[in-house]
């Protein structure tokens, strides 16, 4: 994983470069820095952004859980598809109990229903279904 300035999003697909780009349903993962705060709460630790293997970090709020909750960043529109589920690498890479303090807290699955760009800095906003 790597920080970029910006990503480039295809409907149906997801991000341009992502070694998920392409699969049916996983195609972007949006977690939140409210909660990683949380997991590190229950860690004991830092939970470090980049090592939590998702595609984005919201810097606030909660991300939409829902499944078909839609959730706007620039032009590009998500439609959450799961809760991601932490996986076990987690304890490898960030520490014994990090999978453990992200369940419930890793983000959200979303599937890409319009694409474009994402720049660092993109509000993102729920939208209800039209």
């Amino acid at each position: 994983m790597r920080a970029v300035e910006s990503v480039h999003v295809e409907a149906g697909r997801g991000i341009v470069g992502d070694r998920y780009h392409g699969t049916k349903h996983r195609h972007v993962t949006v977690q939140s820095r409210t909660a990683l705060l949380a997991a590190a709460e229950h860690f004991g630790a830092d939970v470090p952004e980049h090592l939590t293997r998702r595609n984005i970090t919201l810097s606030h709020g909660d991300v939409p859980r829902d499944p078909g909750a839609r959730l706007r960043m620039g032009s590009v529109l998500l439609e959450a598809v799961r809760v991601a589920a932490p996986c076990k690498l987690l304890d490898d890479t960030i520490g014994r109990g990090a999978q453990e303090a992200l369940r419930r807290r890793a983000g959200t699955v979303f599937r890409v229903l319009e694409g474009g760009p994402i720049v660092l800095g993109d509000a993102a906003v729920e939208v209800s279904a039209s």
